[in-house]
């Protein structure tokens, strides 16, 4: 059996755990198992669990992999795992990990390196979207796992009643204009949470801009691109959804959302892929009409404007590796085998996420479970990430408290929040 290189322990504590282990080992004991690593994951429905023990089971004895559930909300996760690891925590081995935190991650070194001879192992056949949102000062600090990205879903019935050709690109004022005629709605994520960020970001974006211009800047010299005619025209737009957005909007998450669309005053929606699987699931249960999921067609994100393609939101999870683990080399075996098509696919049936890899979506089951497969693809390759910076938090507090709720949101709005972003980074204003 090949010999272990294990970093020196970083607490009092446990140097003193350390000694007890030799004198323990020098009477006698001796552990020869295999190193069990740590994987902290983001909630779901078991999937993540499942790959574990596969994984467990096809690394032949080199390690076990066992799973600790991270909090529900992606704030919450992110501050577990900085508590952790600021203080050098080894147990975290492995961790899901939001894009939009990859940066701070890195740039605070609580990341491992991913050797730059397995980087193109890791990327290729990966949609360039997730392989930037892993990356950071030119380097792949986390492994893609599963991506996401939004769709627009629609009514056939409202589109055809509103005269909407929807095989065509269509923008925002057009669903809205649509969903006014006919006394529907446009389903989007206005809570005061990270998915409102999300919707803002790809406004932003969609409009020709970036929130943040050059993030890899120190904080001084950021320069924000959310103050900007593009961010004008992304206000403008969360100001017409306001309108026939329906009365919860500025309450509204992904499932909320979703449930306004599938009832009687549904028209549009914004939200990921795994809605499709949800609303089979209550087909099939019967607290949903068949009829209801025959009227739901896609497409992609909607333009802000017509000669400006969309840029979708780009969501999904990367693995990074602990920089504090004592197992750093089975860790990257580990992601080897967590990020493999085989698992990609397995994940995205079992558990409604899309993958990161091009490839699964060519695979006739995965074609099946997803018959919109072709839309997510192309939303997937035109997504945008969320700005890649490590004072995206600030950033995103930022943006929703200026612009919550979305019918207080006016033309002055971005010049707000880019003011709030400013002070809050150098340090002159509390959130």
């Amino acid at each position: 059996m090949r010999q272990r290189v294990r970093k020196p322990r970083k607490t009092a504590l446990a140097a003193a755990l350390a000694v007890g282990m030799s004198l323990l080992a020098a009477c006698g004991g001796d552990d020869t198992g295999p190193p069990t690593l740590t994987w902290y994951t983001n909630p779901d429905t078991g999937g993540q669990d499942a790959l574990a023990e596969k994984c467990t089971k096809e690394a032949n004895g080199e390690y076990e992999i066992t799973t600790s559930g991270l909090p529900t909300d992606a704030t919450a996760q992110r501050e577990q795992l900085l508590r952790r690891l600021a203080g050098s925590d080894s147990s975290v081995d492995l961790m899901s990990l939001d894009p939009p935190f990859t940066a701070e991650f890195a740039t605070a070194g609580f990341l491992a390196d991913i050797p730059e001879d397995r980087a193109a192992e890791f990327t290729e056949g990966i949609f360039e979207p997730a392989v930037t949102s892993a990356t950071w000062e030119d380097k792949l600090v986390a492994v893609p796992f599963w991506a996401n990205t939004q769709l627009l879903w629609y009514r056939k019935s409202v589109a055809q009643a509103a005269g909407l050709n929807m095989s065509q690109p269509v923008t925002w004022d057009q669903i809205v204009q649509a969903a006014d005629s006919e006394n529907k709605t446009v389903a989007a994520q206005g809570l005061l949470y990270e998915g409102y960020t999300v919707w803002i970001n790809a406004l932003v974006e969609s409009a020709g801009a970036n929130v943040v211009t050059n993030p890899e800047a120190p904080p001084e010299d950021i320069e924000l691109g959310i103050d900007s005619p593009e961010g004008q025209a992304a206000a403008e737009v969360i100001n017409q959804v306001a309108e026939v957005g329906g009365p919860a909007l500025s309450t509204q998450e992904e499932e909320a959302a979703r449930r306004l669309f599938q009832g009687p005053d549904g028209g549009f929606l914004v939200n990921w892929p795994y809605v499709w699987a949800a609303w089979q699931g209550e087909v099939d249960a019967g607290t949903l009409g068949k009829d209801v999921l025959n009227d739901i067609g896609w497409t992609m994100y909607p333009r802000v404007s017509e000669d400006q393609p969309s840029a979708p939101p780009l969501g999904g999870i990367h693995i990074g590796i602990g920089a504090f683990s004592e197992y750093e080399e089975e860790a990257l075996a580990a992601t080897e085998c967590i990020t493999s098509e085989e698992s990609q696919k397995y994940y995205m049936l079992t558990n409604g996420n899309p993958a990161a890899a091009e490839a699964v979506y060519d695979d006739p089951k995965v074609r099946e479970a997803y018959p919109m497969a072709d839309a997510i693809v192309a939303s997937m390759e035109a997504a945008a990430p969320r700005p890649l910076t490590p004072y995206y938090t600030e950033v995103s507090s930022s943006i929703q408290r200026e612009f919550h709720p979305p019918s207080s949101v006016t033309a002055e709005t971005p010049q707000d929040a880019a003011e709030l972003i400013n002070g809050v980074i150098s340090g002159e204003v509390l959130l």
